[in-house]
């Protein structure tokens, strides 16, 4: 039996697939070169997951791979119709970045309930201002998105005391549905965007909702960028509708120099590396050498997206207190 062909949608550095030597026919590709190679794949690794190849590909003519793998959470820079229609299994990398995400917006709550930011300007200008602190036990949260990395968030938050609502897209036992979040919002001290980038989702964090959170309320989003209306986000800083926010996710990545977001008032801008701890790219070439062996053993893949959905179903269960 021929060794099945899989297709590498490659990124800098590569994968280390040493070991499936002999037990794969491995080609790599450029985002030009993709919808030449397709036809040809019996697997697709989108280790460039940047990459909006993928989606512009896939619709040409030709077979198509059985099986794409994704080294992200997102699939949103995949998925077209044709993609979505078809019998192709489609799989992400949950597993990875559910901890080192839910770290990095621990951090983020600590940081501005102890005003870090301000300790660090009053110590660049040798200023002694001394004030007072929030106390993050016994706050509000809201995290929306019941995936994985959102319920790794509320078990953190949970940990330090926070009253957490946990939000889903539909309510289904202890989470909420989309349908409660303006009055969850609207009581919160944190709202936090761990969602998933989709139809209904895209520009859901506008004027609008800003506007119903609390003076004293942050921002946190971690999810997708075109999940937040930057320009209501920035006004709603100017204005003092909410205290602070921290964006980890752009429309547009990298940020352009000349974005004005840089310089707004109380927003924290970090360059998408929320998930990336050291190692993580040998963690995820790791985790897909595992599930390619299941593959080729014709055993059941884990992660599998459910491409009408966007994501990969979650459990309908999380022990978390309501707000």
């Amino acid at each position: 039996m021929p060794e099945p062909t899989l297709l590498v949608l490659d990124a800098d550095p590569p994968p280390r697939l040493g070991a499936l030597t002999g037990r794969a026919r491995i080609r790599y590709t450029d985002g030009a070169g993709l919808a030449g190679e397709l036809p040809h794949a019996d697997a697709l690794l989108v280790w460039d997951f940047t990459s909006d190849a993928v989606r512009a590909a896939w619709p040409g003519a030709g077979p198509r791979p059985r099986w794409v793998h994704t080294a992200s959470a997102g699939v949103d820079r995949l998925l077209c119709p044709e993609l979505a229609e078809s019998d192709t299994v489609l799989t992400n990398a949950r597993g990875i970045f559910e901890q080192p995400i839910a770290e990095y917006v621990l951090g983020l709550v600590l940081a501005f309930a102890k005003d870090v930011p301000g300790t660090l300007e009053s110590q660049r200008g040798r200023h002694w201002h001394h004030r007072e602190s929030q106390q993050v036990a016994g706050a509000r949260a809201v995290v929306v998105g019941a995936g994985p990395i959102g319920r790794e968030i509320t078990r953190l938050l949970i940990a330090l005391g926070v009253q957490v609502a946990l939000v889903g897209r539909t309510a289904r036992r202890t989470i909420h549905g989309v349908e409660d979040l303006d009055r969850l919002a609207a009581l919160a001290d944190w709202v936090i965007c761990a969602a998933p980038l989709t139809e209904q989702t895209h520009g859901m964090f506008d004027a609008r909702f800003f506007g119903l959170m609390q003076p004293s309320a942050r921002f946190i989003n971690v999810g997708r960028g075109p999940l937040v209306v930057e320009d209501d986000l920035a006004d709603a800083l100017r204005r003092r509708w909410i205290a602070g926010a921290a964006l980890d996710v752009f429309r547009q990545e990298p940020l352009d120099r000349g974005s004005g977001l840089w310089d707004v008032p109380g927003l924290i801008v970090s360059p998408h590396m929320s998930g990336d701890t050291v190692g993580w790219r040998d963690r995820l070439g790791e985790q897909f050498v595992a599930m390619y062996e299941r593959w080729a053993a014709g055993e059941p893949l884990p992660n599998v997206v459910d491409k009408r959905r966007g994501h990969v179903p979650s459990p309908d269960v999380l022990d978390a207190p309501e707000i």
